[in-house]
């Protein structure tokens, strides 16, 4: 038996009878992906939750037979970096490391991959949408079948509980310290939704959102010649200016119109337009939710 499929062959046996499976993504369609809610103070029980760092990367989703953006979109990766991977969907991220994004990034979309990039990638798994039992059984799963799998650069996702609201915080502040972006919780009682919900939440030092440059309004003073501010449409129709957060390189030569970019901002107004918005950085893998 073929070592693929003596992967699957174990791992559908360890799970038994399975819950309603995804079908395999077509190339094009968007995956079937559990998102997260944005992480309140004090919601309860937080010893419900399992804990694990939010990894700047890229989503992937393995669908079976081929690695997916969330947006549907085939990844080109070397035939080594995913020769033997079961047959069932992994959920997980792409990562090159802490304060690696743009490495990231460059190399998922690249359409020839560059076989020296691909060799820092790691896919972080942190879920199988296949399974049928709740988060906490999940956790093993995905852990017993990559141990079977043992390649370096395919790697569970650790989870943890903390203790306290404090402790959580503490734990960001840490994260945060050392290159992070921040922590995500996940119900340990949760099945696997595809929809966004408070079964999973994340939990970053500052709140972030997607906008779709619509217009350049021109600098002034220092900035004379050169991009003074970006206006940017969210999904749900909110228009605001970024003036702040760019770099002289992207004041002389700014993101496209059309192109999403994403902004960091500290809470929204009575009207819910995001307040103390700043450039953050080009998002380049990101689409919006298809109607």
């Amino acid at each position: 038996m073929q070592r693929r499929h003596f992967l699957a062959y174990l791992t559908l046996a360890a799970w038994g009878p399975l819950a309603l499976i995804p079908s395999p993504a077509v190339a094009g369609e968007a995956p079937p992906l559990m998102l997260a809610n944005v992480y309140q103070p004090g919601i309860t029980p937080l010893a419900d939750y399992w804990v694990s760092e939010k990894y700047d990367g890229v989503r992937g989703y393995w669908d079976g037979r081929q690695l997916l953006t969330r947006g549907g979109e085939r990844i080109q990766a070397p035939g080594w970096f995913t020769a033997g991977w079961p047959a069932v969907p992994m959920d997980g991220e792409l990562w090159a490391g802490r304060e690696q994004f743009s490495h990231a990034v460059s190399t998922v979309r690249q359409q020839t991959p560059d076989d020296a990039a691909w060799r820092r990638m790691r896919f972080m798994v942190f879920d199988l949408p296949a399974h049928g039992g709740p988060f906490t059984e999940r956790i093993t799963a995905y852990q017993q079948l990559l141990a079977q799998l043992a390649v370096p650069w395919v790697q569970p996702v650790p989870q943890h509980k903390v203790a306290s609201h404090a402790a959580l915080h503490a734990l960001l502040r840490q994260t945060v310290k050392a290159g992070g972006e921040g922590v995500m919780l996940h119900r340990g009682a949760s099945l696997y939704r595809a929809a966004r919900n408070d079964d999973l939440l994340k939990f970053k030092p500052f709140d972030d959102a997607e906008g779709q440059v619509i217009a350049h309004l021109p600098g002034r003073g220092k900035h004379t010649g050169r991009l003074g501010a970006l206006v940017v449409q969210t999904q749900d129709g909110q228009r605001l200016r970024l003036g702040t957060g760019f770099t002289d390189a992207q004041r002389a030569h700014p993101p496209a119109a059309g192109v999403w970019v994403t902004f960091r901002h500290r809470g929204v107004t009575d009207q819910g337009i995001p307040r103390f918005a700043s450039f953050l950085r080009v998002r380049e893998d990101w689409e919006p939710a298809r109607p």
